[in-house]
């Protein structure tokens, strides 16, 4: 296996104007990135991906000047080059400002000796806001002209959907649809999306888990007679999931921002290498820190952190990904995922773009519920990648632990990725864990974690006694959701989720 990209488009600079995307699984389809962004998913169910991640990228001095705002502009603009550097600007002015609680926008904060990444200062209180303030600008750029309409359509595992819904609510000529899984949330997770504003939502609860949930959006992507009669109410389907390409781009900036946060602070110098720890579910989080590397960020290791629903632990591991084993509802409901989507884009890279390789993996998962990657590939994947687990005991201990030692208040999605770098030596490389959420999005976890007897207490009750625990503020909105109206109490089949993305289309794009 050379290293070597199959297909050396992204290579010519003089054609980088044109750079274009394709499927993990082919190159039937040539896609500008705006067009890839409205698309969401490949025909052929694979995943849009360029050539060359790191042809033609910003330099390190580049990318750590500035502000966030700055590097998301040089980031967005490289990665999605058909874009006017005048229509990106506008996308990250509209993206990242008063909506967030930082200035930062996603600040660095020490943690003993190590440090924490705070991707939750956005409108709903987690990491998904940092793409999903920007998958809407970007989307609203890329159909100008268009005169169609669009559907999103989003399964949650709990965070997804409503940053999908608050960033999509009221935007002119879309639609949003989210589906998670029945009683796999936490109570403030529900009703941040089933309190959801906005007259182009809508919101419903599947009987399943979120793998149900996820499978089946693919699949209403690839009907073509669900897609023959949306068309012909000027209607297309597209996704806010991570699967979407324009979701996973901004999130590459944050790593890149991280990086120069320590670097100001003299916590490393510029080209010193970087080590970042990932709460990973649907592995978008953790793959943008790859894109990252590959244009040029100096990261060492990114370790992979799973809860009980460990299937990427053993991947990471083994080489084999298998989904065939029991699903565990945790603590960390955000990760409670056995299906992995953006693995396939890591595939397609680590393999030089080998799309018949990624098609037959692909094929052997879904027939098969397995597959065992070639040795080369498990060798460059250990070149970058580590990994660890995390049960709910240990999450509850090190939430616990780093309160006590540190003052830090966790929630249980960052306390696993805590877990699994405190179960790794130090040794004087600078490393980073990804906190992804609020802890008040889920005070009754937190609140026991720390001694207190929860039972018979509810969602409120938890996050007031939370914060008059640790003498913490919960986020403004995430509080406010005691005084929301609830609109959304649908509950549906997985087969019937087909259903009601059509009827929901037909309501809310009237």
């Amino acid at each position: 296996m050379g290293r070597r990209p199959v297909c050396p488009i992204a290579h010519d600079a003089r054609r980088r104007a044109v750079t274009t995307y394709h499927s993990t699984r082919s190159r039937n389809e040539s896609l500008t990135s705006k067009q890839a962004i409205l698309e969401g998913i490949a025909q052929d169910g694979g995943l849009f991906v360029r050539d060359d991640v790191a042809a033609g990228a910003p330099s390190l001095e580049q990318l750590l000047a500035g502000t966030y705002q700055d590097r998301a502009r040089l980031v967005l603009g490289h990665l999605l080059d058909d874009f006017t550097a005048e229509e990106i600007s506008a996308c990250v002015e509209a993206a990242y400002g008063a909506n967030f609680d930082s200035k930062l926008v996603t600040p660095v904060t020490p943690c003993g000796q190590d440090w924490t990444l705070e991707l939750w200062h956005g409108p709903t209180s987690a990491f998904k806001d940092v793409a999903l303030q920007m998958l809407p600008q970007l989307m609203r750029v890329s159909r100008a002209g268009d005169g169609r309409r669009v559907m999103i359509v989003t399964a949650t595992s709990g965070d997804t959907g409503k940053a999908a819904l608050e960033g999509f609510a009221d935007v002119e000529g879309t639609g949003v649809t989210v589906f998670y899984p029945h009683g796999k949330v936490s109570d403030i997770q529900r009703l941040q999306m089933a309190t959801q504003r906005g007259a182009n939502v809508a919101v419903c609860a599947i009987e399943g888990n979120f793998d149900d949930a996820q499978s089946e959006v693919k699949r209403i992507f690839a009907d073509e007679a669900l897609r023959a009669r949306l068309a012909e109410r000027n209607v297309v389907l597209s996704s806010a999931n991570s699967i979407n390409v324009g979701r996973l781009v901004p999130q590459v900036t944050y790593y890149f921002d991280a990086y120069a946060q320590l670097a100001a602070a003299g916590a490393l110098k510029p080209g010193d290498a970087i080590d970042f720890c990932v709460p990973t579910g649907n592995f978008g989080d953790v793959l943008a820190g790859y894109y990252a590397k590959l244009m040029g960020l100096p990261v060492r290791t990114l370790v992979v952190a799973s809860n009980a629903n460990d299937v990427l632990t053993d991947f990471i591991t083994t080489g084999t990904y298998d989904r065939r084993r029991p699903f565990h509802k945790t603590i960390s409901p955000s990760m409670d995922i056995l299906v992995s989507s953006n693995l396939e884009r890591l595939l397609f890279y680590l393999s030089d773009g080998d799309c018949e390789l990624v098609s037959s993996l692909m094929a052997d998962l879904a027939e098969k519920g397995a597959y065992t990657v070639p040795p080369a590939l498990l060798t460059r994947l250990h070149e970058t990648f580590a990994c660890g687990r995390a049960d709910d005991a240990a999450t509850r201990e090190t939430i616990r632990a780093v309160w006590d030692e540190h003052h830090v208040l966790l929630d249980p999605h960052t306390a696993v990725a805590r877990h699994v770098l405190d179960a790794r030596p130090a040794d004087g490389v600078a490393r980073v864990c990804l906190s992804t959420a609020s802890p008040y999005k889920f005070s009754a976890d937190v609140l026991a974690a720390l001694g207190h007897d929860v039972s018979g207490m509810g969602g409120f009750a938890c996050m007031d006694a939370l914060s008059e625990l640790t003498g913490t503020e919960p986020p403004a909105a995430l509080s406010a959701l005691r005084d929301a109206e609830e609109r959304f109490d649908d509950v549906v089949s997985v087969s019937d989720m087909n259903r009601y993305v059509e009827d929901s289309a037909v309501r809310v794009l009237a």
